[in-house]
Formats: structure tokens, sequence, C-alpha cells
């Protein structure tokens, strides 16, 4: 089956690329093997040259490359430039940092000399979603590349451009022919590609049922794998908290690429003292929001990414009303072709409602009533995901140490909405994925750190 690119705010089809074969990506895989010796070979020099480079061909086509993924799966123009520049960033990032963060270390025993290096473990293939079509490609494939190794990268088959882009992009920054591939391989055949002795380990940014699936089979391979999946993250109004700032922050947070965004805050979890005040602020918020094309530069809102994901999220909006939610603004799909849906706010969200169990990946945002600041954390905590989480105090002591210590998730945000940075560890805990990206925790998931012990020749 051919990737497919279909405008999300029309319906209508953009183009198709045809798909790879197992056996064109199997020998890309070898390939890749092949010349990652030589790239590693290179030193840190070159290869921070080459993603320097890399960073140039971003910027030099933000416009075409956000224009692209407003196209092919809806995100606002302004997000997407914002994008590129961020792919640049982390590229620049590691062409700084990498060779300290992969400095060889000394440890003292018995031998003359002791201690370990990095080295790269081969070809790391990289399964990617359509949310973030640049990004979640380029804040793995910078370090990997830094460490030495070698990339392939299978994309969501929605975003065929994009990863056609991505190669592109690749080749102009002038890495070695056969280093950095992009398959459009079929979902059935990544299994298979796993498995080819060539692939020495996988990164997966995905659903939680596609991240078992991969895990599973890399675990059967004994592959090392780096899992990030979705996110039900908690914004934490507390009783001190600024109301204001609050509320516009957890929006903005809520609305980030259309609300599709692993580390959105999904749910709003606020102290029973606040909760009315906290819901009538959201409801401004929400009614600045401007749904419209995601090529037009006021549009802050644009299509979700296909219509089947939206008709999902529908349905977990009724079935939350059904069990008792209420729906405050929006919740009803729009006359108009593509795969639009509005700014919505539930309110009175419970258990046993998808709103509160389950991962609403669109522009939806549930509002949970707290009794009291430690019921709100146990709500926040209340959750198999453990991605990210948000806390709003004016405390800042204490709300330093309620997100290092109370707050079970990858990354915690005090006043602020959580965001990946390419200086801090990103991933999570729980069904939201195992392993980090990013900092110099993500460069080193990739290599082997190797012990090297030195004696003396007649011991």
């Amino acid at each position: 089956m051919p990737y497919v690119a279909v405008d999300p705010s029309t319906g209508r089809e953009l183009s198709r690329i045809p798909s790879t074969t197992l056996a064109e990506a199997r020998l890309a895989a070898a390939r890749a093997a092949r010349v990652a010796p030589e790239w590693w070979a290179t030193g840190f020099e070159e290869r921070a040259g080459r993603l320097t480079a890399l960073a140039a061909a971003l910027r030099a086509q933000v416009e075409p490359l956000a224009r692209r993924m407003a196209l092919e799966m809806g995100k606002p123009l302004a997000e997407g430039r914002s994008e590129v520049e961020k792919c640049a960033w982390v590229c620049e990032y590691y062409a700084e940092h990498a060779e300290r963060f992969l400095a060889p270390q000394s440890a003292e025993t018995e031998a003359v000399r002791s201690g370990w290096v990095y080295r790269p473990l081969g070809v790391v293939l990289a399964v990617m979603p359509w949310n973030f079509p640049l990004w979640q490609f380029f804040r793995f494939a910078a370090p990997a590349l830094m460490a030495g190794n070698g990339v392939l990268l299978k994309h969501a088959s929605s975003v065929p451009g994009c990863a056609a882009d991505i190669q592109s992009l690749l080749d102009e920054a002038g890495l070695p022919d056969g280093l950095a591939s992009v398959l459009f391989l079929e979902s059935s055949d990544v299994g298979d590609l796993i498995d080819d002795r060539h692939v020495h380990a996988v990164t997966l940014t995905g659903s939680v049922p596609a991240g078992r699936s991969v895990a599973e089979r890399a675990g059967r391979a004994l592959k090392k794998t780096v899992m990030e999946l979705g996110g039900s993250d908690a914004s934490v109004v507390l009783s001190d908290a600024d109301l204001d700032f609050a509320a516009a922050e957890s929006v903005r947070s809520r609305l980030i690429n259309n609300g599709q965004s692993c580390i959105a805050a999904k749910r709003f979890v606020v102290v029973d003292e606040l909760h009315d005040a906290f819901v009538e602020r959201v409801l401004d918020e929400l009614a600045q929001v401007v749904m419209g094309s995601p090529l037009d530069d006021e549009t802050t809102l644009g299509p979700m990414a296909r219509e089947e994901l939206r008709d999902e999220l529908h349905d977990q909006v009724r079935k939350s009303v059904k069990a008792g939610a209420k729906v405050r603004v929006g919740g009803e799909v729009p006359d108009r072709p593509g795969a639009w849906y509005p700014a919505t706010l539930l309110t009175e969200v419970g258990p046993g409602m998808p709103a509160y169990e389950e991962e609403l990946f669109g522009p939806v945002a549930a509002v949970i009533r707290a009794r009291d600041d430690d019921d709100a954390l146990r709500i926040a905590n209340d959750t198999d995901f453990g991605l990210g989480g948000a806390i709003y105090t004016a405390d800042l002591a204490r709300g330093e140490r309620l997100a290092a210590d109370r707050l079970h998730a990858g990354a915690c945000f005090v006043n602020g909405l959580v965001r990946s940075d390419p200086r801090l560890p990103f991933g999570g805990i729980g069904i939201s994925g195992y392993g980090r990206e990013l900092s110099p925790l993500g460069i080193r998931e990739f290599v082997n750190a190797k012990t090297v012990w030195v004696g003396e020749p007649g011991g």
C-alpha cells in the first residue's frame, strides 16, 4: 500500500508515494551498517559539522516545511515554524555537546588504568508518528548520529511529504550516502525489519498498542529499545495558584498541535475552592480560539490530522457525557468537510469516564474537581500513564518539592506547561514508555558503555 497524504481541512488527497518493500528496507539496513563505522571514525568535529549543516538546511526551508506540515496533518503555520526551529536547535545542541557527553570515564581499580568509553551500537530503527513529523525524528536522530550510529526512519504513512523532506534535508547536509535513510515501509513489515541482523536498536514514538507490539518484537530479538508513548498529563491547580495564569497556561498546553500532543495537559485537576472560578477563566480563554485553515496565520486551532481520529475523540466525549460529564463548550462535530473538532471543555468528570481514564488526543479538556491539594495530587497520579504533569502554585519551594516527590511522571513542571527541551531528559513511566531522549541521557541510550581495563603486561 502506498503512503497517502490527505489534507485534513478538506479531505482531499494531496499525494501518494509507493511503499518500500521489505527487501529494499533490508538493503538500506545493510548499507547503514556498512557506512556507520566509517561515520564514527570521522570523529566528533566532522560529525558536528554535518549536524550544523543540517540545522542550516532546516532553517533555510522553514516556510515550505511548515506549509507541508499544515497541509498533511493540519498544524498551524506558526507552530510549524517553531517546530522547524526546534529541530535546528537540537542538531546544534548535540553538535556542541556530544563530545563532552560521551567523554571517556575513569574508575579507580587495581588496574593501571580502567574505566569505560561510549561507542555506537550500529543502526537504530526509528518508528515515528505524524503529530510532530519533523521534531520526533530529529530529537532522536541528532544524538544518535552524533554518537556515531546509522539511522533508519519508518515514518507515519499519512505524512509522506514530510518524510521525503527529511531525506532531502539529510542529503543536503552532506551525510554519508546510506547512513540515514527514510523508508516508506508497511507497518506489517516492521517486525521483520527489527529481526534483521543489521538493525541493532529501535526507538518508537506513538500509541501504547504500537509500543507494546514493537517492544515485544524487539525484546524477542534482544535489541535495545526506547519507547515514548501516550500521556494523560494533569495540570494541577493548587489552592494558592494564580488562576489567570494557570488557566491560560493549561489551555495553551491543551491546544498545542490542535490538541494532538502526548504531553498536552489533558486533565485539569482543580481544588474545590477554585474550581468554578477556574472553569470561567478557561471558558474565557477558549472563547478566544480561532478555528480555521492551518495556512492562515490568524488560526490558533486547525483540523485534527484524520477524520477517524476525530470520530474516535468524539466517541470518547459522548461516552463521558453519557456517564455524567457536562459539555461547557464545543463537543459537536462541525457540518463541514475535513477532520474538524472545536475546542471543548468537559466538567463534572470522574472515574469510569473516558475523559478520566483514557488519553483524549484532540482539543478536549477535562476538568476534575479535587477536595484539596492532597486530593488533587492523588487524582493526578490516578492514571496508568506517566509522561508529564504540571503544578500551579505561588509557593515555589513547595511546588518543586511536590513535583520532585509527589507527582509521578517523567517530566514535572511548576508554573509552566510541560515541554520537551534538548537540555532536559524526556520520557515517561508506566504505559507512557521507558528510556529517555534529549539531554546527556538521550545520547547515551544508543551507545555501548564499554569497560576498558588495562593491567601490567606481566600481571
